[in-house]
């Protein structure tokens, strides 16, 4: 593994930095740190959040004060942890579990599908085949609960994100901004290019975990008409 960064991030936790560049490969050792910290969880341990780039792993001050005696509970923590990643190595690109989104593109739960086809130069359909035909990366989760940051876009179905957000996205609206596409788990204000909506919640709040996907996950989209739409449980909102 490559030489890591580590910085204290407030009194009770610390970040990982693992590179400088977002892609496949960082966001591979990222995701094994975090798989290997909770398999092997030190005294104190609560739990890490993984990102883009880095890894924020979050510890408990009152039971590290038996054990950093001796340091600061961050030095503490800072060597225990770079112990456990030295031999961690990388996820394996085949073994990421792979959810399929339905999604309901173009008019009302697309509305900007024509937008994103026009500037690129290509029909709606070729911009659905375009989403529909490769597998995105979960790098993140944020901005809403259990919104996912989705990369690897191909440039020729990128868009800017709007220059005036609108005010209510409905839940479940797929968009574009840059090469990056992502999903509204809640209505929520956005900028976003919307080109569909799937009938599905991300945001499941009565089940644990209380998202439908994880960072490290893989997105696929599926195209659905509009009557599979409401017959999976959505329909006009």
């Amino acid at each position: 593994m490559t030489q890591l960064i580590v910085e204290p991030m407030g009194d009770s936790a610390l970040l990982i930095q693992f590179g400088a560049n977002v892609n496949e490969a960082v966001h591979a050792a990222v995701q094994a740190a975090a798989s290997c910290l909770e398999r092997q969880a030190f005294e104190g341990f609560l739990e890490c959040v993984p990102s883009f780039t880095t890894l924020t792993v979050y510890y408990d001050l009152e039971k590290l004060k038996r054990s950093a005696e001796h340091t600061s509970a961050f030095e503490f923590v800072r060597c225990r942890v770079e112990e456990l990643l030295k031999d961690s190595g990388a996820m394996p690109a085949d073994s990421r579990q792979i959810i399929e989104i339905p999604v309901c593109y173009g008019g009302e739960h697309g509305p900007d599908l024509s937008y994103v086809a026009e500037i690129n130069g290509l029909s709606e359909e070729e911009v659905i085949r375009i989403h529909t035909g490769q597998d995105f990366l979960v790098y993140a989760l944020g901005f809403a609960p259990g919104f996912p940051y989705l990369g690897g876009v191909p440039e020729r179905i990128s868009a800017p994100r709007k220059a005036t957000p609108r005010l209510h996205i409905p839940a479940g609206s797929v968009g574009i901004a840059g090469t990056q596409t992502g999903i509204y788990p809640l209505e929520t204000p956005g900028g976003w290019q919307i080109i569909g909506r799937t009938p599905l919640a991300l945001f499941r709040p009565g089940d644990q975990p209380p998202v439908l996907v994880q960072s490290g996950q893989m997105i696929r989209f599926k195209a659905i008409r509009t009557a599979d739409y409401e017959r999976l449980g959505g329909g006009c909102r």
